[in-house]
């Protein structure tokens, strides 16, 4: 969940520092979101309590010298937007990008300064308490639909090893509450309709929910396996359909309020293209990314719905308090 990351990445295309990103951030401004306002990060943080957005992004920090000593304290933000589980994934698409492994190479240094900062003991208690939200699989799902390496089960199992080397080494650096959003239903944002003849990709769904399943026996046995290991699991699949099925709160649940139009259907946001007129009516903003709306009607459910189906075993507020 992007908050500006990319913007600091050179020879980076996926950026969302342009209109129509941010029409509805404070200021209009576009702070490299991939949304007409705040996103999911943002709002998890804000019901969590003591945040106004999501922090700052670990690259801003750096860049910002001196404040980033103080700046950790109060957390960080790894997300790149077009990276993936798997090192590489969107290179080829998006020129460079922070890959999950050098974002867990990141953390390393962040905590490295908290020790630092409050000594052994007191560093480590801030990490153990702190929460760890990770929302990472829905490019390698993207570049896998195009390349087709291996087998369908064989690109769940090897995802699902990759996670667990990334979670395992940050629980060996004092991780211990991790709130883990899965994939959504890649097959039917706009892109994959547009391919679709405004359809559904059921394929492509399947392996979300295959991916969702095989997180969920990953979580459990690390939770019986590694003292002090406590997750909160989001099932964005289930959560986004039911929208789509329902329509419940809004009037678009198909197509993006900002693309450019194409022969396939719908294309890039930047200015200039067509934008609806009421951005709460649609679910998703851009080809691939939810509304400010969906997001924040994403990260209410995650922080307080009692709803199996939604959230396992424990929601995002139990998760912040265990």
């Amino acid at each position: 969940m992007d908050v500006g990351t990319n913007n600091l990445v050179d020879n980076c295309s996926a950026r969302a520092d342009h209109p129509y990103y941010g029409i509805d951030y404070p200021g209009h401004q576009a702070t490299g979101r991939f949304s007409n306002g705040l996103n999911t990060a943002d709002t998890i943080v804000q019901l969590l309590g003591g945040y106004r957005r999501s922090p700052l992004p670990y690259l801003a920090l750096v860049q910002g010298g001196s404040n980033f000593t103080r700046g950790i304290l109060k957390g960080a933000n790894f997300a790149s937007g077009g990276a993936g589980l798997v090192k590489g994934v969107g290179l080829g698409l998006y020129g460079q990008v922070v890959s999950t492994e050098e974002q867990v190479q990141q953390f390393a240094t962040v905590r490295g300064n908290i020790s630092a900062l409050l000594g052994g003991s007191k560093g480590d208690r801030l990490l153990r308490n702190s929460m760890y939200i990770l929302s990472i699989g829905s490019n390698d799902i993207m570049e896998y639909i195009f390349t087709k390496p291996v087998t369908p089960e064989q690109f769940v199992i090897n995802l699902t090893d990759t996670y667990a080397i990334h979670l395992k080494n940050l629980y060996s650096m004092g991780a211990r509450k991790f709130g883990i959003i899965s994939i959504p239903p890649l097959g039917c944002c706009p892109i994959a309709r547009g391919f679709a003849g405004g359809n559904c990709v059921n394929d492509t769904n399947t392996l979300v929910r295959a991916c969702h399943a095989s997180f969920e026996v990953l979580l459990e046995n690390m939770s019986s396996t590694l003292k002090g290991f406590k997750y909160s699991l989001a099932n964005a699949y289930n959560m986004t359909m039911s929208i789509i099925t329902s329509k419940i709160g809004f009037q678009d649940v198909v197509s993006a309020c900002c693309a450019e139009k194409t022969p396939q259907g719908q294309g890039e946001c930047k200015e200039g293209v067509p934008l609806c007129e009421n951005r709460d009516d649609y679910l998703f903003w851009d080809v691939f990314h939810p509304s400010q709306k969906a997001s924040q009607l994403a990260a209410s459910t995650m922080v307080s719905s009692q709803d199996p189906n939604f959230i396992s075993p424990i929601n995002f507020g139990s998760l912040r308090n265990a």
